[in-house]
């Protein structure tokens, strides 16, 4: 047995992955554990997880990975600051003690973190090697093009390559400052919503607003190529030298500073979110078709942060070059610890790779589980009320019934999801076909901002009947926006399709109304009796019941905290919101049974603990 571990940490999303000849044993992100919504501290949690899960110990792993290498993103740190000097002191300043305590000291601090008795070899992977190995070996192709795409990592923003086989070659790259990842960061802090997790919020207000500033974008922010390649004019923007992403040049240019948080948004807001995610789309499908005639494959694999604007990558499938398309589901940094122990693996130790049907990535349920017993006695601590069912099939029936009755459903199964989507193990679940539903989930529920649109689970053989996808088209990461289908599209009357912003949201536009965004597309999730048996069969008896196949899933969590991990988690976000049912194993809660005393301390104890971001 030849177990490797990889390691992401210090940056954004710290994580920890496990691969054990090969196969992915185990990958969690630290924050699930320690509750601190994208936690950047040494994953010690997710270390101990990996190891427990596949019963091994840290003198028994072949090689420890990390997914960068942190010397060399240090020289970009100090050539950005000469290069800016004195204007980068400030940030740099504030950069440099962590650097000198913790980042350029990493093996010390990884033999710490797995308590001293691990003796080998530590190897240090490129970001975007990371990104590429994360993208290209669990993906089910014998050969694909592989499209890289992120802020920054030491110095590449993006990489194309190969993967071929066993081997992956990157080829070219766009180099800092000039990065697509930082471009949208910069208009993520400047409608007001915090960079690194404020992103996909820039992407779901993006559709209640015109692209009106688009050209001004591109007359002025970048010089864009016809093959996708492009250059930042930096007098726009402040993250090389300072500590906001934009300038007063920016400012004066989109007219005014940028919005402060948790303020009104408004109109422009709306259409500066369009705008960007309209040249961020333009960008990606030149990328896109260049890579394609550089290699003439017909698969592309994806990774890194930008990959999870599911709308591109919904564009991509439907407009590019590319016959298949196969996502990352941890794409952001997470997903480098996976990818740099794949890539030590096959690209180092020259291990053959068999791709598996329909990926090696197992659902990208990596996370931990836990048994009947340890939900039981959770459920004796608290004195919960509950029944419990003696069957999956019981179990489907009666949770069917209560979502067909517009009952909102935490969701709690099996082991936890890897990357930033909850699929099925960690959900929150509801009836798509109700017209109030989206609203109360989020201002009820979520206790976040009301123009959030939810993301469809649908059964994958009748995906093609509600979307614009292929027959039996494969999405089972949440990674894919696609328009919703003509024929089950409502008609808006003259007066309402001239709405603009947030009222856009107060009008149906088809028969799954709680799940289509106000451009009339959703973010589709495909379930397979493969990847999520439980889950088909819930959805299977759904659909016998009501006659759709198609259910909200959202994460379950509440906004500012970290999807839940344990059933105690569970039990306390149940408990603190408007959830009607709590699904525990084949444990059924219902708020009306626990008791208004009860469910008020739960509120009063837990509530001020969620800093909203």
């Amino acid at each position: 047995m030849k177990a490797i571990l990889g390691i992401s940490a210090f940056y954004h999303d710290s994580a920890a992955a496990l691969v054990v000849d090969g196969e992915i044993v185990a990958a969690a992100q630290e924050e699930r554990f320690t509750r601190k919504k994208h936690d950047h501290a040494f994953p010690q949690n997710a270390v101990d997880f990996c190891l427990a899960q596949a019963g091994i110990a840290p003198e028994q792993l072949e090689y420890v990975g990390f997914y960068d290498k942190p010397l060399t993103k240090f020289e970009r740190l100090l050539e950005t600051y000469l290069a800016f000097a004195p204007a980068g002191y400030r940030s740099f300043r504030q950069a440099l003690p962590l650097w000198l305590k913790q980042k350029l000291h990493l093996p010390r601090e990884m033999s710490q973190g797995l308590h001293g008795r691990y003796s080998g070899r530590y190897v240090f992977t490129e970001h975007h090697q990371s990104h590429a190995a994360s993208a290209f070996f669990p993906s089910p192709f014998e050969e694909a093009a592989i499209l890289t795409l992120d802020g920054v990592g030491e110095w590449s923003t993006a990489c194309f390559g190969v993967g071929r086989g066993d081997k992956i070659e990157l080829t070219d790259e766009i180099r800092f400052p000039h990065s697509l990842g930082l471009l949208y960061s910069a208009f993520t802090y400047y409608t007001g919503f915090r960079v690194n997790s404020g992103e996909y919020k820039l992407m779901g207000l993006a559709p209640y607003g015109r692209p009106a500033y688009q050209e001004k974008i591109l007359q002025h922010l970048l010089d864009l190529k016809q093959d996708g390649s492009f250059r930042l004019d930096m007098s726009y923007f402040n993250y090389c030298q300072g500590l906001t992403m934009t300038s007063p040049k920016f400012h004066h240019l989109f007219g005014g500073p940028p919005r402060q948080p948790e303020s009104e948004i408004t109109q422009r807001e709306m259409d500066l979110a369009a705008s960007v995610q309209a040249v961020t789309e333009e960008i990606m499908l030149r990328m896109a078709r260049h890579v394609h005639d550089k290699t003439g494959l017909k698969n592309l694999v994806l990774a890194g942060g930008v990959a999870l604007n599911c709308v591109g990558n919904g564009r991509l499938l439907r407009e590019g070059p590319f016959e298949n398309l196969w996502i990352q589901p941890a794409a952001g940094d997470a997903g480098g610890a996976l990818g740099a122990a794949l890539f030590i693996w096959h690209q180092l130790l020259e291990q053959p790779r068999k791709p598996q049907q329909p990926d090696g990535q197992h659902g990208s349920f990596l996370g931990p589980e836990f048994s009947e017993d340890q939900i039981l006695q959770m459920l004796a601590r608290h004195d919960a009320v509950f029944t419990s069912c003696d069957s999956d099939e019981h179990l489907c029936e009666q949770v069917a019934e209560l979502i067909a009755r517009e009952k909102v459903v935490g969701w709690f199964q099996g082991r936890m999801e890897f990357g930033p989507r909850a699929l099925g193990a960690r959900s929150i679940l509801g009836d798509a076909r109700s017209p109030t539903m989206q609203s109360v989930m989020n201002l009820k529920i979520k206790f976040r901002e009301s123009f959030r649109p939810f993301a469809p689970i649908v059964l994958r053989e009748y995906v093609d009947q509600f979307f614009e996808m292929r027959p039996h088209e494969d999405s089972p990461y949440m990674l894919l926006v696609a328009p919703v289908r003509q024929a089950i599209r409502q008609e808006l009357a003259p007066e309402d399709e001239q709405t603009f912003g947030i009222d856009k949201l107060h009008h149906c536009r088809s028969s799954i109304p709680a799940v289509t965004h106000v451009d009339y597309s959703a973010r589709v999730q495909t379930i397979d009796q493969q990847r999520n048996p439980l889950l088909h069969q819930l959805l299977m008896s759904f659909h016998e019941k009501t006659g759709c196949p198609v259910m909200i899933n959202t994460s379950f969590n509440v906004r500012g905290e970290p999807i839940v991990c344990t059933p105690d988690d569970a039990y306390r976000c149940f408990m603190m919101t408007d959830l009607d049912v709590l699904v525990l194993g084949r444990n059924i809660l219902l708020k009306e049974q626990q008791g208004e005393q009860t469910t008020a301390a739960h509120r009063e104890e837990h509530l001020g603990q969620f800093h909203l971001d």
